[in-house]
């Protein structure tokens, strides 16, 4: 999985209680897709992804995938998809014909907007370009390649597969494939890594001409092999340097920061993640993915699957392993754990039509956020300032009860 994708939200508890009302309309309807096999797992991947064996069982998970969609379909009955994500793991990995034996069934449940967005991850040493140009036909018109740096003594120590030539290559064979629309997933804050190294790399990536670059700080996650065994990460100094400079670098090329770890070409953000920090709806199917369905009369379900995948195969067991309908003391935090990632935030209009709660059920925690100079004073927006960008974790915290 690359940090294009943003596949598990977190749930916990919240600010002041208020009525909610029915939602007078839906939000956006996406979908997405997690494949959890990868060809090696990653010391630093949290996600949930699980070494492939030799031959993937691609009939049968399809199988499961549709199977699992059709225990959703009565909660989105009347909607249209936006946006489909096939994140994982290394969707990659699966041949174009499964693909498309799956998109075709999805098509077939629930009708897909003209101008859908369909974005699949893949990582560079899967690349095959019979295979991608296959991908393309089949209506997968954005990729996210899993890049990370192009520097080979930093692509070992991240335990990647491919080469700094590889991923060269890969951004190549997207746009012969036929994609004129793709995001490349770099890091920064690398093992010993220096301001010129980070540098080099963002270079190199703006070089191959994405739409979009992901660009984001290595951090030690629990239940990784770095967080049992930390590597030696750069100073704190150098990696605000290396921050500072990279948005600049990136901005004088043309890439506009619009999230906290996103740059987009002019009209080329995501779409897919756009809907969630937009807090619109999403269904989550394959091994331990996660979803979030708005209901007419004002109920807003988070729901996430079994996670082992030879459990998701098992027809003994059940797709789904949880649900929780979120509560009003909730649904602040909820709502603005997404929206304040957006450096522009929100339209303030959007926290009552996507929660059906007042907006003025945020002005006790909303003034205290703007006198701690975090949160813009902007009746219109919700909006962190310059510093609130900064400490994101401590804005939030004015919505916690």
């Amino acid at each position: 999985m690359t940090r294009d994708s943003s596949a598990s939200p977190l749930i916990v508890g919240g600010a002041a209680s208020s009525p909610r009302a029915p939602l007078p309309t839906l939000p956006p309807l996406a979908l997405y897709i997690h494949i959890p096999w990868c060809v090696r797992k990653c010391p630093y991947c949290d996600f949930n992804s699980h070494t492939a064996s030799p031959v993937l069982p691609e009939r049968e998970y399809v199988d499961a995938l549709l199977a699992d969609l059709d225990q959703d379909l009565h909660a989105v009955y009347g909607r249209e998809l936006s946006s489909i994500f096939f994140g994982g793991g290394t969707p990659s990995l699966f041949s174009a014909e499964a693909l498309g034996r799956l998109l075709e069934g999805v098509k077939h449940r629930i009708p897909f907007a003209d101008d859908i967005e369909i974005t699949l991850e893949a990582n560079p040493g899967t690349f095959e370009q019979e295979k991608f140009v296959a991908y393309r036909k089949l209506g997968i018109n954005r990729l996210s390649i899993g890049i990370q740096s192009f520097q080979q003594e930093k692509l070992k120590a991240l335990g990647r597969i491919h080469n700094g030539d590889e991923a060269v290559r890969a951004a190549g064979m997207a746009r012969q494939a036929g994609f004129d629309n793709f995001n490349l997933d770099l890091m920064h804050g690398l093992p010993d890594q220096s301001l010129d190294d980070a540098l080099s790399d963002l270079r190199q990536a703006i070089e191959l001409k994405p739409t979009h670059i992901s660009w984001y700080q290595l951090t030690l996650e629990p239940n990784t092999v770095f967080w049992n065994q930390p590597p030696v990460l750069p100073e704190d100094d150098t990696l605000w340097d290396i921050q500072e400079a990279g948005q600049a670098l990136l901005a004088e090329h043309g890439y506009a920061q619009y999230e906290v770890s996103a740059y987009a070409q002019p009209g080329r953000p995501a779409r897919h993640n756009l809907n969630y920090w937009s807090f619109g709806d999403f269904i989550g199917i394959g091994a331990g993915a996660h979803g979030k369905l708005s209901h007419p009369d004002g109920r807003i379900v988070r729901t996430w699957k079994t996670r082992l995948p030879k459990d998701y195969l098992n027809p003994a067991k059940s797709f789904q392993a949880g649900e929780k309908a979120l509560t009003n003391d909730e649904m602040p935090f909820e709502f603005l754990m997404n929206a304040l990632r957006l450096t522009a935030g929100v339209e303030s209009r959007l926290y009552p039509e996507r929660t059906g709660l007042p907006l003025e059920s945020l002005d006790e925690h909303r003034r205290e956020a703007e006198q701690s100079g975090l949160l813009q004073v902007e009746p219109s927006r919700l909006a962190a300032t310059e510093r609130g960008q900064l400490f994101l974790n401590d804005l939030l915290q004015k919505f916690l009860s």
